[in-house]
């Protein structure tokens, strides 16, 4: 069936429950050997000011490497990438798989893998690209779905529906609630092409549900260092009853969450408990000159009595040190952008009891009143404001940052009760142990990055069954119909079309000189690597210099089969410099009228 596979327990039918759980599926599973990768930009570095989406794909890629248990991992990309630099950037020095790489366009790493991965949920072009070149049963495309808040990336979820994606295909959801609305929006979808085109089929992906995870031990070791915690409080003048609740994520209003409900919680709570609290926060402004003021303003206004810190989240260091002196983490999201949420599981990994708003993905990682505290939230009113907001953005009036930033101004997070739950942190440093420590076992049993990779490798061994066991069928259109070879569209357009039947014969008065011309005109050299080189094309003009009339075919008989697509181009590029003829003599006649 075109599945939505329910739940955390369910993805690939089994998913890793704990550590242990994940060796054992691992033994009772085919385990995968190899896995394709589709990582466009074929950079694994971590640089400064990246989105969270990046950083999280980033890691993920490194944690197949180092916990997939891959024999060979192959790295697809658009641009030319050093598999030694992928090495480096992905094992870090550890043991793992052989890496390759090459252009996304030679499909024969995916087909051996038997499974292509991307970071991104858009399946359909890839679908295509699979069709044209190897064949739909050839692998199962898997790919991972981070926001669903931009319409135009719900209409990359949504042209699964249209294009051949099949039935051992994912788009990875990372938490139920993304799931649930993804489910939702295919059925909305699906009922008007079936309203638009009729028809029964309702085609969709698979839809499990797998978390993102962490490096569990590497944030533990960031947080369990006296030295960083005493020398980061001192730099804040913290005394040791003094409690400091911190904030780790992008800071924009308008796509993570207002501050202000987080500034008047901290407020609030120091006052109810009479302890003096601190808040800092830490990442990066869009805009450093135009938001870091307005954020500065807010905590003026709704924390007057409580400092607050503005903590440059590129500074790895730094962030480390405030992991490490940390004593309550604090998110009150508030924004459709975020739909998992890293930075709790990263604060659990820590040893920090978590505050974070009831939202999406947060309740999926954080359960309430035992690794932390939910917050609960209150959506604005459904109805023809919410319409027109949207309208605008799709019709380009307004941009994602305005579309979604509209939608977090008119979405509630309860002040009152984010203020209670810090309040009974800050004056129980018990509390604040169990729940950390509950955190760290919540991390290390579930979204370690062990775990979270066999639960990959389960939906790999699952979608690979249903792709053996799907019978073969031979498809009606091997490429998009609306993004076919233009010259098979366009045909009509000229006068003729060069073919393999096509009757060729050297211009009058054009010999190779003509070709040594063209070597030092920077026009002529325009979009070469669509045919054959100069040397190629030299043997075709020397052919005809020998006064031959030859179809194309006849013309490369002597040269290797595989060459002849890019010698056809050759040839019509050698026709376009007026170096050689299509038209039969007798159609060269002007007449005059």
């Amino acid at each position: 069936m075109h599945g939505c596979d329910r739940g955390i327990e369910q993805v690939g039918k089994e998913f890793p429950r704990t550590l242990d759980h994940a060796a054992e599926l691992w033994l009772k599973h085919a385990m995968p050997k190899r896995l394709a990768i589709y990582h466009p930009s074929g950079q694994t570095a971590i640089k400064t000011d990246m989105f969270g989406k990046d950083i999280a794909n980033l890691e993920l890629l490194r944690a197949l490497a180092q916990f997939g248990g891959y024999e060979h991992l192959h790295i697809s990309t658009h641009q030319l990438a050093s598999a030694d630099e992928l090495v480096a950037n992905l094992l870090e020095g550890a043991p793992g798989p052989h890496i390759t790489t090459s252009p996304i366009l030679a499909q024969d790493g995916p087909a051996v893998a038997g499974t292509l991965f991307q970071g991104q949920p858009s399946l359909s072009e890839l679908a295509w690209l699979r069709r044209r070149a190897v064949g739909d049963k050839a692998y199962s495309l898997i790919g991972l779905i981070h926001t669903i808040a931009p319409p135009v990336m719900r209409e990359y979820i949504a042209e699964s529906a249209i294009g051949p994606v099949q039935d051992w295909d994912a788009q990875i959801c990372t938490s139920p609630s993304v799931r649930d609305a993804v489910e939702s929006m295919f059925d909305q979808w699906n009922d008007y092409l079936q309203h638009r085109f009729g028809g029964e089929r309702r085609p969709r992906p698979r839809l499990p549900v797998l978390p993102l995870g962490v490096d569990g031990a590497a944030f533990a070791a960031l947080a369990d260092r006296p030295d960083a915690r005493a020398r980061f409080r001192a730099s804040l003048d913290l005394g040791e009853a003094d409690v400091l609740v911190i904030w780790v994520g992008r800071l924009s209003f308008f796509e993570k969450a207002f501050p202000q409900p987080m500034f008047r919680a901290v407020e609030e709570a120091a006052l109810a408990t009479g302890v003096r609290v601190h808040f800092a926060m830490a990442g990066w402004f869009p805009s450093p000159e135009h938001n870091g003021p307005q954020y500065e303003e807010a905590a003026r206004a709704y924390a007057p009595n409580t400092p607050v810190h503005f903590v440059d989240g590129n500074d790895q260091d730094l962030v480390g040190q405030l992991w490490a002196a940390g004593d309550i983490f604090l998110s009150l999201v508030d924004n459709i952008q975020e739909t998992f949420g890293l930075t709790p599981i990263e604060a659990m990994a820590a040893g920090l009891p978590v505050v974070v708003s009831d939202w999406d993905g947060y309740r999926f990682t954080v359960r309430d009143g035992a690794e932390g505290f939910l917050v609960p939230t209150l959506g604005g009113p459904p109805g023809p404001v919410g319409e027109t907001i949207v309208t605008r953005h799709a019709a380009r009036i307004d941009t994602y940052q305005a579309y979604v930033g509209s939608i977090a101004q008119h979405t509630a997070v309860h002040v009152g009760s984010a203020a209670r739950a810090l309040s009974q942190l800050i004056v129980s440093p018990d509390l604040r142990r169990r729940m950390g420590a509950a955190g760290r076992a919540r991390v290390r049993d579930t979204f370690d990055w062990p775990v979270v990779v066999g639960g990959y490798n389960a939906l790999a061994d699952e979608l690979a069954n249903i792709r053996k066991a799907a019978p073969d069928q031979k498809p009606a259109h091997r490429i998009n119909p609306l993004k076919g070879d233009p010259f098979v569209d366009f045909a009509g357009f000229a006068t003729h079309q060069l073919t393999p039947r096509t009757r060729l014969r050297l211009r009058a008065g054009a010999s190779v000189t003509d070709l040594q011309r063209a070597a030092g005109v920077r026009l002529d050299a325009a979009f070469a690597e669509w045919r054959g080189d100069l040397q190629e094309a030299t043997r075709l003009v020397e052919r005809l210099a020998k006064g031959n009339v030859l179809t194309a075919q006849e013309l490369l008989a002597d040269f290797p089969v595989e060459r002849h697509p890019v010698l056809l181009m050759s040839l019509a590029w050698l026709a376009k410099l007026g170096i050689v003829d299509w038209l039969e003599p007798d159609l060269q006649v002007l007449r005059f009228y």
